[in-house]
């Protein structure tokens, strides 16, 4: 179980830094309250992962899985450019948190 909400954390991750770039600076009131939300959640998961997972281990796959998400996202919509080098060193991260779980 800690591992799916280690996961669903790293997830809340990659939404809390897309709403913080939205907030323009904490000038946009939506995306402001959606960062707050999701940053608390996300801590709280880490958190609460962290009670049976190695301190390492977890906070490796949390920003793992948050920022493979976060870049995704970014391809997706256009914001950023997804050329070779970005997709092979976002696939080895990726592979990496698989490798991490593997170990564990």
């Amino acid at each position: 179980m800690s591992w799916v909400v280690l996961l669903l954390s790293g997830v809340l991750e990659a939404v809390w830094a897309t709403a913080l770039s939205a907030s323009h600076g904490f000038r946009r009131w939506k995306p402001t309250v959606l960062f707050v939300a999701a940053l608390a959640l996300s801590m709280a998961g880490l958190a609460w992962a962290m009670i049976e997972l190695p301190t390492g281990t977890a906070y490796a796959v949390w920003v793992g899985t948050g920022a493979a998400l976060t870049v995704g996202w970014a391809v997706a919509t256009g914001r950023e450019r997804a050329d070779t080098a970005r997709v092979l060193l976002l696939s080895l991260l990726i592979v990496s948190v698989v490798g991490l779980k593997a170990v564990s």
